[in-house]
């Protein structure tokens, strides 16, 4: 499958509609982005059930600016909507590969009821805080 080009405009729905997408925060002026395309497209074609996609920081910078990316090339995973890996550097293959296959196999139930208790705990924690505000 071809790399997607990603933008403000189709970046949330691409992330929302596909169950695992990987998305390459890169531009064309950078020598390591351009090392690690090949690796890129070549983990692309074999892995047909992922969305691999391209982020040009140069034409979206508000985009990079929202994920905070600071150094380029940056990788990020996406699994069921959750951020489950952002790295800066070009990976080998090889590494690539085991954080492709890291995801696909993490069980995502978990994840999802832990984010969920995290959010309880924050949740509670502000109430608290709160609370402690109109005791003073």
């Amino acid at each position: 499958m071809a790399t997607v080009e990603l933008t403000k405009e189709n970046f949330e729905k691409t992330v929302n509609d596909h169950p695992m997408v990987i998305v390459d925060f890169w531009a064309p002026w950078c020598g390591p982005c351009r090392g690690f395309a090949p690796v890129y497209e070549k983990a692309s074609e074999m892995h047909a059930d992922v969305v691999f996609a391209k982020v040009n920081t140069d034409d979206q910078q508000e985009l990079a600016g929202a994920f905070g990316i600071r150094s380029i090339p940056t990788l990020m995973v996406f699994r069921e909507k959750v951020i489950l890996f952002q790295q800066p550097g070009a990976l080998p293959g090889q590494a690539l590969e085991q954080v492709i296959t890291q995801a696909k196999t993490l069980d995502m139930a978990k994840v999802h009821a832990e984010m969920q208790e995290q959010e309880q705990k924050q949740g509670s924690m502000k109430a608290e805080d709160q609370a402690e505000g109109q005791q003073k």
